[in-house]
């Protein structure tokens, strides 16, 4: 450590280092995410073959630099939530005013080109090199913070780079270990952290104790600012991989500009001093710039009140609602950058000024929060709305936006049910408490008032596909028929069909036919294949028949409701994945997918081309998908139990996440791992299949 690294003394100044570093990972990852949206995205914008390819590669660089920056902050929120302090997500506005950071952290947002290149690898430099900032990022005066860690109020310390900001907060945890014990220091609920298992952020830990605080520490450290020249993977090497390529194609064609010629420093209302500043009036940039900043602070909202000491399956949702909303910003983002931003520069197009909001603090830990979310989605859909009339050009993009909004939407609300639905359970505990006995009642009042205040109670499963559906009308007499016979499909809607039968009616679910043919094969008395029109009729086939066909259909297309009082089809006593070679993956168990329960066999895409998606529709036969069915088994314990729901979420744009008891096998039946919870790979392209790598943040995975 550096002799002069100055060391807190207090938890106050250990908050003060932190709430900054918060700041810095913050302003980074935006500036990080401006400049990849500024970038082309086609060959009619003046790029040979060879230039866009690296365009490409390039932006999904930065994007993923851009997610582990975001990483980094989450990492400081869960330091700072250890230390028995909120989360810190709120940030100065752009350009970040002199004498916020120190003098050599200029902080603006700016279009990728080769200065923007150079002030990026400046700012994630090795402690220790010497490398010249980009031109126009010079500081507009040298200046010196006062340093002194002795105050009461928290200091703003010096700094060359950003590592040696994190060298004072690690030499503070030492000290203040040291001083009064880490039983006293590490105060903080760990359940209010982020861990690996809600939010999929590269390195991300709980920090329950100094070890722990340190190692977190030095994963930053290691990833990014502050990385050792040697480190590959950092991104101080990676940006000038970056830079490397970008060289090499100016000299082979001087003409070659990669990026849109997006404002420096765009702002949303008129600035009071508009220098080096671009006030976005043009129409309809100023609009979906608008929506772009409610998006972008609507995803920070969800994730504070992730923060906030909500329950693990709230907080789990909202931590999907927040990447589902940033998501959604993206195409916003990108197309602001084609867009004129002012008459005053004509030649410039807009961009995304991150601005922030004064009421942007974390809500409470209520489920009157997620009403608060809500209505703030349903504002932003509605003004979706309004826009497209408004711009029929961005007609296409609002109702894409739209799309996201509906997701994330029901996302949430699926959350706020089931806090309802556990908060009215422990209510109905404490009555039951309270009319055993005095004693007993208090205890469960208390209890239910705990659960009451923070919406923690566990959350209970939406209902197994299993209960007997209201009875269809028996009788072969009471069923319409076609002319030759056949029973006439009711619609059930969502392309879902039943077709009545006497004692069992057939579920027909078209969009997750992966034509397996194990009905046409086994009773071709039932599903006639080739015919035009209704095409299966129950009636020909015993009960015993008709179910069997149907447990054997993998992907759950055919199901069954009876009405003989036999019973419905029975979750299995261990729940699967199979991995298909070159294929989708079958599913069997007691299946909520997305919040809603579908039966017990389903069949995903893991290809990316499905247009049914998630379920398979055979394009990987089109595709030519190739991917092994039978990777390597990875060591993992017996789980103790091997049934019961799984719940499946489809992320917007990316996995599948997997939560509840799962055997992952392949395709010859062999277990290669089993997990409580695990990401798997949809995109097609993840290097460690069949589980994700973020391979869909590269290669523009859409779902």
């Amino acid at each position: 450590m550096n002799p002069e690294t100055a060391v807190p003394m207090s938890r106050e100044q250990v908050w003060g280092l932190l709430a900054e570093a918060a700041e810095i990972e913050h302003h980074l990852m935006c500036c990080y995410l401006y400049a990849a949206f500024s970038l082309k995205e086609r060959a009619d914008e003046d790029l040979q073959a060879d230039e866009l390819a690296a365009v490409q590669r390039w932006r999904g660089a930065i994007l993923a630099i851009a997610v582990e920056e975001m990483g980094h902050l989450a990492t400081v929120c869960n330091l700072l939530c250890s230390l028995g302090a909120p989360a810190h997500l709120v940030h100065q506005n752009f350009p970040v005013a002199t004498g916020y950071h120190p003098a050599g952290v200029v902080v603006k947002l700016t279009p990728f080109n080769a200065r923007t290149l150079a002030h990026f690898i400046y700012l994630e430099r090795p402690e220790g090199a010497q490398i010249a900032d980009g031109e126009g990022f010079e500081p507009p005066h040298a200046y010196l913070r006062d340093g002194r860690m002795d105050r009461l109020m928290s200091s703003a310390t010096n700094y060359d780079t950003v590592g040696e900001l994190y060298q004072s907060i690690s030499a503070g945890l030492d000290h203040l270990a040291q001083d009064m014990g880490e039983a006293k220091l590490f105060v903080g609920n760990p359940s209010h952290q982020l861990g690996a298992d809600v939010a999929r952020l590269p390195g991300l830990k709980v920090v329950r104790c100094l070890k722990t605080a340190q190692c977190a520490i030095a994963a930053v450290i290691e990833q990014g600012e502050g990385a050792a020249e040697a480190g590959e993977a950092s991104h101080y090497q990676r940006f000038l991989a970056i830079q490397r390529e970008y060289e090499a194609l100016r000299q082979a064609r001087p003409a070659f500009r990669p990026a849109r010629m997006s404002a420096h420093n765009p702002v949303m209302r008129r600035p009071p001093t508009p220098e080096g500043k671009l006030w976005i009036t043009r129409e309809p940039a100023a609009s979906l710039l608008d929506l772009g900043n409610a998006l972008y602070n609507h995803s920070l909202r969800c994730l504070a009140l992730a923060w906030s000491g909500v329950d693990a399956t709230l907080q789990r949702g909202l931590v999907q609602a927040g990447i589902d909303l940033m998501h959604v910003l993206t195409p916003v983002a990108t197309a602001l950058g084609t867009l004129p931003a002012s008459p005053d520069l004509p030649e410039a197009t807009a961009g995304l000024s991150f601005a922030t909001l004064r009421a942007s603090g974390a809500l409470l830990a209520d489920v009157g929060s997620v009403d608060v979310l809500l209505e703030r989605v349903d504002e932003i859909a509605q003004r979706c709305d309004a826009l497209a009339v408004a711009y029929p050009d961005q007609a296409s993009l609002l109702a894409s936006t739209q799309a996201g909004l509906a997701q994330t939407h029901a996302r949430l609300a699926r959350q706020r049910e089931q806090c309802v639905a556990a908060l009215a359970a422990a209510a109905a505990g404490a009555g039951a408490g309270a009319g055993a006995g005095a004693g007993a009642g208090a205890g469960a009042g208390a209890g239910a008032g705990a659960g009451a205040a923070n919406a923690t109670a566990a959350t209970t499963a939406p209902a197994a596909a299993t209960a007997p559906a209201p009875a269809a009308p028996a009788g072969d007499t009471q069923i319409e028929r076609t002319a030759s016979g056949i029973p006439v499909p009711i619609d059930e809607g969502d392309g879902v069909e039943r077709i009545p039968g006497p004692d069992i009616d057939l579920i027909y679910t078209g969009k997750r036919c992966i034509h397996a043919r194990h009905c046409v094969l086994g009773l071709p008395g039932v599903f006639k294949a080739n015919i035009e029109g209704p095409w299966i009729d129950p009636a020909v086939a015993s009960t015993e028949e008709l179910v069997t066909v149907a447990h054997l259909c993998p992907s759950g297309a055919i199901a069954y409701r009876r009405h003989d009082g036999g019973a419905e089809e029975a979750p299995p006593p261990v729940n699967l994945v199979q991995i298909r070679e070159n294929g989708p993956l079958g599913i069997r168990a007691q299946i909520i997918l997305d919040g809603e329960a579908i039966g017990m066999r389903v069949v995903l895409c893991r290809c990316g081309a499905s247009k049914h998606k998630p379920f398979c529709d055979g394009s990987h036969h089109d595709i030519e998908f190739q991917a092994t069915g039978e990777p390597l088994t990875v060591s993992s314990e017996p789980l103790a139990e091997r049934g019961g729901p799984l719940q499946i979420e489809p992320q917007l744009n990316g996995p599948l996440a997997v939560t509840g008891n799962l055997e992952i096998c392949c395709g010859t039946g062999r277990t290669i791992n089993r997990v409580t919870s695990t990401y798997l790979c949809r995109c097609g392209g993840s290097a460690n299949k069949p589980y994700c790598d973020g391979t869909h943040r590269k290669n523009g995975f859409r779902s």
